[in-house]
């Protein structure tokens, strides 16, 4: 079965596999895999929810795996083999804190970017050291060698060794565990923030460590997506060390940076800024609590094109902070 879904004049084809047929189970960790029983049993209960983003699904038993268009790579960005990469964040201070979890609203742009460029908006969870990183990588993306196309995207990345071999976007490579029926993975957010409208266009993930199985979960606004099993990870088997949360940008081989966030400088109209809100995370004991200030830093590496500000805990918001710029000529 195939699903087929418009969005801003592209047409993207899901295909419904059946579950245990899906890359994931191509990993050799994973041959013997069971699929998180309490997981499968939650999902069939179909989602009716506001934020459900399109309406179309597989059937019993299947799940949805975009099918990328010719061309399209599986890209290793986050090494030291491709320098260009520049980050807006604010991230946890490396204390030996563990956390279990992170989650936030993230709001949702549109940007021109070109072919050989990227931009993110995303949460990061991480551990072990700079060559061995295990990291796993939630938000949107603008990505047009990986997608073919300069659409905002649902995007997820892994790896276990700083992406040296192991590690891909979506469902690229055998690792990710879809449970979902509904197509998540590489989908095109319809609807994206006008710069000055009324209303920001937001969406909400969240990546916790299952208690029970050691399992990492993903969810968008409390739809389970699907999880990372265990066996794919060294050092995320023992909680996060890090998180972080922010824009990250490539640059073009002629050294221009797209732009990141909405492209423009943040400023304290949340209306004409890229911001990320309700930021929380698990701690030890799996309970979702706001970071305090002293547990933070700004990381921005390139002030001349991008910026962050942090505005700390707001009554509407709770832990709140906007970023973005335009790009250019940042340095590498």
């Amino acid at each position: 079965m195939l699903l087929t879904l418009g969005a801003n004049g592209i047409t993207d084809h899901f295909d419904c596999v059946d579950i245990y047929k899906q890359p994931a189970f191509q990993h050799p960790m994973l041959k013997h895999h069971k699929i998180q029983e309490n997981l499968i049993s939650n999902e069939s209960h179909e989602s009716k929810d506001k934020y459900k983003i399109y309406y179309q699904s597989c059937p019993k038993g299947m799940v949805p795996i975009l099918r990328q268009i010719n061309g399209s790579q599986n890209v290793h960005l986050d090494t030291v083999e491709y320098p260009g990469q520049h980050f807006a964040t604010i991230e946890t201070v490396l204390d030996g804190t563990i956390y279990r979890g992170a989650s936030a609203t993230i709001s949702i742009h549109n940007l021109t970017v070109q072919n050989n460029q990227y931009s993110k908006n995303q949460i990061w969870l991480e551990n072990g050291p700079r060559d061995q990183l295990n990291s796993i990588q939630v938000g949107w993306a603008v990505h047009p060698r990986l997608y073919g196309d300069s659409l905002t995207r649902f995007t997820i990345y892994w790896t276990a060794d700083s992406s040296k071999k192991t590690g891909c976007y979506n469902t690229k490579c055998p690792g990710f565990v879809l449970v979902t029926r509904e197509p998540y993975l590489g989908i095109v957010f319809e609807k994206t923030s006008v710069y000055g409208g009324r209303t920001s266009v937001i969406f909400k993930p969240q990546i916790y460590q299952d208690g029970f199985t050691g399992n990492w979960v993903l969810k968008i606004f409390d739809q389970l997506v699907g999880y990372w099993p265990k066996e794919l990870f060294t050092h995320l088997n023992n909680g996060a060390s890090l998180i972080r949360f922010g824009g990250n940008t490539f640059t073009s081989p002629n050294g221009i940076s797209p732009p990141m966030g909405n492209g423009h400088f943040p400023t304290n109209d949340f209306q004409k800024s890229s911001h990320f809100s309700f930021i929380r995370v698990k701690n030890l004991n799996y309970q979702n609590i706001d970071l305090e200030d002293k547990k933070i830093r700004p990381y921005i590496d390139s002030y001349q094109c991008y910026k962050l500000t942090y505005w700390g805990y707001l009554k509407a918001s709770r832990i709140t902070f906007s970023l973005g710029g335009p790009g250019g000529n940042c340095g590498t």
